[in-house]
């Protein structure tokens, strides 16, 4: 399979599409003022070729920060894109549609994955995905666009998640998460007095929240919510941990970018070398494929915040590069197969 990236940094499409012919999925991310001139003009250039757009910046060894960016896969892929709509209140609505599509594509065993751009729920949306990818053995990834909104198929759609069904005709397909963060300690804490709907966490292990991460961290009141660069808390889920940012401090608790509930078990972060996370990363990738065709990556925006003050970014990016042809955008929130995760990298490998 082949993969092409175009941009543009005026937000020209017909530049960044110049040396893109024949696509069969293209994947758009645009500046937020000419979002929905562009969805128009891609899809009046290339009609009736499955699309998906969102409002990001995106990136191959740099990242574009203004202008339009253009993914194009061109051969060696069976493809279906679509839209649920109205993901904010009825998620499972239209599954049918995404059913229809993983069965148009008559995906195999390992072959077939699922890029989603989401402009909310992403939780309860990841959760309606779950049984679909069990059932036929897809990986998916994704991410949140800003703004609230999303394109398929050139329509432009308010509070939706459009997808991109993706077969590999020539090989295999598998996702990854990369975390640049591990656990400080085994300090186990539990939250409770939780509000699912604001993400909302009152107390870690029967004190404030507030207090709790302020002295486990020695940060202040004022520091506390961009302490998260530093030190995020993690939600353990077996062996696994799930990066969950913290937004800002309400009263005596925290409000975090993802859902925590009742007795979920967090733990303190700490940041590790970013550039030596990546060469395991590729050094895993590399196990695993004999052959790499192309990547598509999800990193978060703090993340992308991070790297670049340490002047790292280009440097990340050209890491993950030196595995074939790479690219992606810059998030406000991750997936990983059923995982909604924050500051953290997905991606998925086409052999």
């Amino acid at each position: 399979m082949k993969v092409v990236y175009g941009k543009s940094g005026t937000g020209n499409v017909e530049e960044a599409v110049r040396g893109i012919s024949g696509p069969k999925l293209l994947i758009m991310t645009s500046g937020g003022d000419d979002f929905e001139k562009n969805v128009e003009k891609l899809e009046k250039l290339f009609p009736g070729v499955p699309s998906i757009g969102c409002i990001a910046m995106g990136y191959d060894k740099a990242v574009l920060e203004k202008g339009v960016a253009i993914t194009a896969f061109i051969d060696g892929v069976t493809v279906a894109a679509g839209v649920l709509e109205n993901v904010s209140v009825s998620p499972a609505r239209h599954i049918d549609r995404l059913i229809k599509d993983v069965e148009s594509v008559h995906p195999g065993r390992d072959n077939t994955a699922i890029i989603d751009l989401c402009a909310g729920n992403d939780a309860v949306v990841m959760s309606t995905l779950g049984g679909i990818m069990k059932k036929n053995n897809l990986q998916i990834m994704g991410a949140t666009g800003d703004a609230g909104k999303v394109a398929a198929n050139g329509v432009v759609y308010p509070d939706g998640m459009a997808y991109a069904v993706i077969k590999n005709n020539t090989g295999k397909v598998k996702a990854y998460k990369e975390n640049i963060y591990e656990p400080k300690s085994d300090m186990q804490l539990v939250a409770s007095e939780t509000d699912k709907s604001k993400y909302y966490v009152g107390k870690l292990n029967g004190r404030s929240a507030k207090q709790v991460y302020m002295e486990l961290t020695g940060a202040s009141e004022s520091e506390a919510a961009s302490q998260t660069f530093k030190n995020p808390l993690g939600k353990m889920i077996g062996d696994d941990v799930c990066i969950t940012s913290i937004k800002d401090i309400s009263g005596t608790g925290l409000v975090m970018y993802r859902q925590i509930n009742d007795s979920d078990i967090l733990t303190l972060l700490e940041m590790r070398d970013p550039m030596e996370v990546a060469r395991e990363t590729v050094e895993k990738i590399k196990r695993d494929f004999g052959k790499v065709s192309a990547v598509f990556s999800v990193n978060c925006v703090f993340r992308y915040l991070v790297l670049k003050d340490r002047g790292e970014l280009n440097s990340y990016l050209g890491e993950i590069a030196s595995l074939g042809t790479s690219c992606g955008l810059i998030g406000y929130g991750e997936h990983y197969n059923a995982q909604f995760v924050n500051q953290t990298m997905t991606c998925v490998v086409f052999e």
